[in-house]
């Protein structure tokens, strides 16, 4: 009864705020927290309606949805919120503004690939009028697949004779989108079909053939987009068709998540820490016996790797002494329950082609070989994943890193997780990596080892992702960077700069790790190294404050003036970077 009478005041308060606008809900006795939390509902809500991504109509109501957003913001009293409020409203803000950037991003990238779906607007149709619930016209319906099929096929023959005339070639990367794009709709096309295949006699009449006659066609489409205008035959798992998005729209990015930093100063900042880097590792060969040859230490480090089977037991027991060493040294609370509910699993083959070392979160998930893998995999997975190296990191990923960050959020503020950005999330996790080593964590060389080749690493994730987003480099050239520069095998190379483009993440989230970083170490110089908070205050406050741009935790934590037009303005770097 006691959770009924919850339930039901929940549901009586959601319906109330839902019905009023911003500035009514701002006036809640939860204020911002409230607001933020409908808003993202309302906006999961418009997602599950508006599935189709490139649709004209689904822009057009996001477009509003924003718009709208910003002016009920705009009509607020900025001023009378307090100061935890203030922070929570310039999340949403900047958030929205953000989205908004996304929308023309995406819209710029449709008008590219128009010439290339002549079946889309056929497809939007038919997911537009299933979400009206409307019934079909089964008869109409089939003929409008019908003529799609046809569309297809005279769009590819057109294609074909361009070619043979010698005609400018699309651009490989548009068409690579294009492959994308047609996939998620033959997607959008199978929900439409199976809403009502089987519930509507006539509708199984009339469109089970031509719905069979489109997908084939879209599949076929598909493969001819893949080989013949982005040029990846048919069973090739190892090109890599990036999509470089350019100097406007990464520097639109940046500002986006409060980096105020040009993608050239990033890149000058990068190298600098890269050079830190290269010192440290050269004082680590030497002790290794290995002199100034940095990359025979690098490869006797990968070569401390456990046998096949062992792995787990290995990276367990690197775990516990992450743990152990934050709670030794009193640098954040560990919960007695955090260190009981972590989880391992094993990650698939299929998943290490674009994460060749572990990960972590809930759960840790350890990448090593399987048996059907060749040979060469085989190596380079382990020597990836040796001990020295997974030393350097299973905590980031674990306990004090991703594993405690999402137990407090899940426990402090947690409709924060809108403002999720991996400048916060990556970036806190690599500065407790340099944290660790500040505390004398890495203790032998081969330690050091492994520690710095991830510095490195982090230092060469900006570096080539900069250059390759600024058309200065291709994908090869970055897989061959990480080679040459941190010493990586060619299959772990691949993948990670394969992950980087094939756009599982944005433009700026390799970057993030070391910039995140930065930021978090010029914040804790501000507030540990003045004597404000020790070590375990800043890193509790972190996390109970939950993700954020760390511009706008600095201003909470360090309870700074706000306005309504904030904009970021800390050179967590100093002025200008440059390298020589």
């Amino acid at each position: 009864m006691k959770t009924l009478r919850w339930c039901v005041c929940v549901f009586l308060t959601i319906g109330v705020v839902c019905g009023a606008g911003l500035a009514a809900r701002a006036e809640a006795p939860d204020k911002m927290p409230q607001v933020v939390q409908v808003f993202t509902m309302d906006q999961r809500s418009l997602e599950r309606t508006y599935v189709v991504e490139i649709s004209p109509e689904r822009r057009a109501r996001f477009e509003k949805f924003y718009a709208d957003t910003l002016t009920e913001l705009d009509a607020m009293n900025f001023n009378a919120l307090s100061h935890e409020d203030q922070i929570d409203y310039l999340l949403l803000k900047h958030y929205v503004t953000g989205q908004q950037h996304q929308l023309a991003l995406e819209q710029a990238h449709v008008e590219q690939m128009t010439t290339l779906l002549p079946f889309a607007a056929t497809i939007e149709d038919l997911m537009a009028k299933k979400r009206r619930m409307e019934r079909p016209d089964a008869e109409q319906d089939a003929a409008a697949l019908n003529e799609m099929v046809k569309a297809i096929a005279a769009r590819q023959a057109e294609l074909e004779a361009d070619a043979r005339a010698g005609k400018p070639k699309i651009d490989p990367i548009v068409a690579n989108r294009a492959v994308e794009t047609t996939e998620a709709l033959s997607g959008n096309l199978r929900e439409w079909y199976e809403q009502y295949n089987g519930y509507d006699p006539e509708f199984t009449w009339w469109v089970d053939m031509p719905y069979a006659a489109a997908q084939k066609a879209l599949k076929d489409y598909t493969g001819f987009l893949k080989e013949k205008l982005v040029g990846i035959a048919a069973n090739d798992k190892t090109t890599i068709i990036g999509d470089p998005v350019g100097r406007d729209a990464l520097m639109k990015e940046l500002a986006d998540n409060m980096i105020p930093y040009t993608p050239e100063e990033l890149i000058a900042i990068a190298q600098t820490e890269y050079d830190w880097c290269l010192k440290q590792m050269l004082i680590a060969s030497r002790e290794m016996g290995y002199g100034d040859d940095w990359h025979k230490a690098v490869e006797k480090v990968k070569e401390m790797h456990v046998p096949p089977g062992d792995q787990p037991d290995a990276i367990r027991k690197l775990v516990l002494e992450g743990s152990e060493f934050a709670k030794k040294n009193d640098l954040v609370t560990v919960p007695p329950l955090a260190d009981e509910t972590w989880r391992m699993i094993m990650m698939t083959p299929e998943r290490q082609l674009v994460n060749p070392f572990f990960t972590g979160g809930n759960e840790i998930s350890v990448s090593y070989p399987t048996d059907t893998m060749t040979f060469d995999q085989r190596e380079m997975s382990m020597r990836g994943n040796s001990i020295p190296l997974s030393h350097a990191t299973a905590f980031h990923e674990m306990i004090p890193g991703h594993f405690l960050q999402f137990y407090m959020q899940a426990r402090y503020r947690p409709y924060r997780w809108l403002f999720d950005t991996p400048f916060w999330t990556e970036g806190n996790a690599f500065w407790w990596e340099m944290l660790y080593w500040d505390k004398g964590w890495d203790s032998t060389p081969a330690e050091r080892v492994g520690a710095l080749v991830w510095r490195m690493h982090r230092s060469a994730r900006v570096l080539f992702t900069m250059n390759f987003h600024l058309g200065r480099w291709t994908a090869q050239q970055c897989v061959k960077y990480l080679m040459d520069n941190v010493g990586w095998d060619v299959d772990n190379a691949t993948a990670e700069v394969r992950r980087s483009f094939n756009g599982s993440v944005g433009p700026l989230y390799q970057c993030a790790y070391l910039m995140g970083a930065l930021q978090f170490r010029a914040l804790h110089k501000e507030l540990v190294g003045s004597g404000k908070m020790t070590e375990r205050q800043f890193s509790d406050a972190v996390l109970h404050e939950n993700s954020m741009p760390i511009e706008l935790l600095r201003a909470d934590l360090e309870n700074l003036t706000l306005t309504p037009d904030f904009k970021t303005s800390w050179k967590f770097y100093g002025e200008h970077p440059t390298h020589p």
